[in-house]
């Protein structure tokens, strides 16, 4: 009966052993954004080539300018955490925040398809209008002018910008790459007439490549971005987010991060399209 009771004992001792290993990655994985945080002291944001919003120093490889850089900077200060950069493309950032591989991601339109997946903050982070950077002679004041056979237009695949020009240019050539840079190195090699971006990565990339003729074809299309959050339950680090740029938008400041970026990299503020929608509309 002892050598039963024994065995018995060992045979509970391993189903609980089980049981808690089995429980730990699901307690890990509900703790919440905001008690991560603080926990490990380390605010993780998605990143990626380009400019206005990101821009690595290829000498150092440290993301060093960009709106987008000092949002997070200002985030993870005033949270009195570190900040990590995480590479992702705009096709994989909502996975990125599903998979817990970073905590938000600035520039990410909240389209209602993405809501589904991921959160936003109630206010936008800025506003933008698609544009494109084209050959000097393609007609391109209007979206019509591009939607013709034989035009071929780069886009970052799965992108706001993807999404849109599909819809518009349906007899257009419409060719698509991982991110921004590849988008602009597709129109700097001659592969493609035009790229169309939001107008920021357009100004920064015809400063570089000193050619081609940047349009914001009509009927304009400006949009808000956003920082895109994990979905759950405990809405704290979203709605301190949603605080937070709502802050910074209302006095100035994202504003103001968007021209210290243009003046360092060599253009005039006044010369470009606001993000600040109230200045926007202005002109």
């Amino acid at each position: 009966m002892k050598h039963l009771l024994k065995h018995a004992a060992t045979w509970m001792a391993g189903i609980a052993a089980a049981a808690a290993l089995s429980t730990a990655p699901v307690a890990a994985q509900d703790q919440s954004t905001w008690d991560q945080i603080q926990e490990t002291g380390k605010l993780r944001m998605g990143a990626l080539q380009a400019p206005p919003w990101w821009s690595k120093n290829p000498a150092t490889g440290t993301w060093d300018s960009g709106l987008a850089v000092t949002l997070g900077e200002k985030m993870a200060e005033t949270l009195g955490a570190e900040l990590e950069f995480v590479e992702v493309t705009w096709g994989t950032a909502v996975a990125a925040l599903q998979s817990n591989k970073i905590d938000f991601m600035p520039i990410l339109d909240p389209k209602p398809e993405r809501a589904m997946s991921i959160d936003f903050p109630s206010n936008p982070l800025l506003y933008i209008s698609l544009a494109v950077l084209a050959n000097e002679d393609l007609a391109a004041d209007t979206w019509e002018d591009l939607n013709k056979e034989g035009v071929t237009l780069a886009v970052p695949q799965g992108s706001s910008m993807d999404s849109f020009v599909t819809e518009a240019l349906p007899l257009a050539d419409i060719q698509r790459f991982p991110d921004n840079g590849a988008s602009i190195a597709a129109f700097q090699s001659g592969r493609v007439d035009a790229v169309s971006l939001f107008h920021p990565p357009l100004l920064a990339a015809r400063k570089k490549l000193g050619r081609g003729q940047l349009v914001i074809p009509t009927p304009a299309f400006s949009s808000p971005t956003s920082v895109g959050v994990r979905k759950e339950a405990d809405k704290t680090f979203r709605d301190w987010v949603d605080t937070s740029i709502f802050f910074w938008y209302e006095t100035g400041e994202t504003q103001k991060w968007y021209a210290d970026f243009l003046t360092e990299f060599g253009l005039d503020p006044k010369a470009s399209p606001a993000i600040q929608r109230e200045l926007l509309f202005s002109k």
